[in-house]
């Protein structure tokens, strides 16, 4: 259904763009000495939309639309939205405090069947904090896809919120895939 996609290749190709190496202070606050940067792979098109091809078999049967969370999920959810030709929702930190007053803009997602969106996931955090704001709007909630899982505990943080979370890849297989160039 979807064009296939190499996963070692785009996964080595992830790891080249975006790996970084140093000292990060992550959104949860824990200090990390290895770091992705997102927007390198997001603004990179060829490897956005490889990323989009390889993301849409993630996304399960029943799925009304998918949440890009701002500020990274939104290019995924745009990209993965015309893969699977699923409508895209954009999701807020907060709603606005003008217009329209919207937390989610796009579209209605009252009694719509949700698929989070995100880059990449730590602790969860930021999801568990959109998950809330869009189930008190009357969403439901689905997975939560991502490019990359970090293993840092988010996985298990969304479960224990009835969220599963899907990744593209795990950051070990990502390291690994980047081992295996021989760099």
């Amino acid at each position: 259904m979807y064009r296939a996609v190499d996963r070692t290749d785009l996964a080595r190709r992830i790891y080249d763009a975006a790996h970084l190496t140093g000292t990060f202070t992550l959104r949860s606050g824990v200090v990390s000495h290895e770091y992705f940067d997102k927007y390198r792979f997001e603004s990179d098109p060829q490897l956005l939309a490889d990323i989009a091809e390889a993301s849409a078999v993630l996304v399960p049967a029943g799925v009304d639309a998918l949440a890009g969370l701002e500020l990274g999920g939104v290019p995924l959810a745009t990209m993965i939205s015309q893969v699977t030709r699923l409508p895209a929702v954009f999701v807020r930190k907060e709603a606005k405090t003008y217009g329209t007053c919207q937390l989610a803009e796009g579209a209605e997602i009252a009694r719509r069947q949700l698929c989070i969106v995100e880059d990449v996931v730590t602790s969860g955090g930021a999801i568990l904090d959109a998950a809330a704001e869009l189930r008190a709007r009357g969403a439901v909630l689905g997975p939560v896809i991502c490019v990359i899982d970090r293993e840092s505990g988010g996985r298990e943080k969304l479960a224990a919120a009835d969220l599963e979370l899907f990744p593209l890849y795990t950051m070990s297989e990502l390291n690994s895939a980047a081992g295996s160039t021989g760099a």
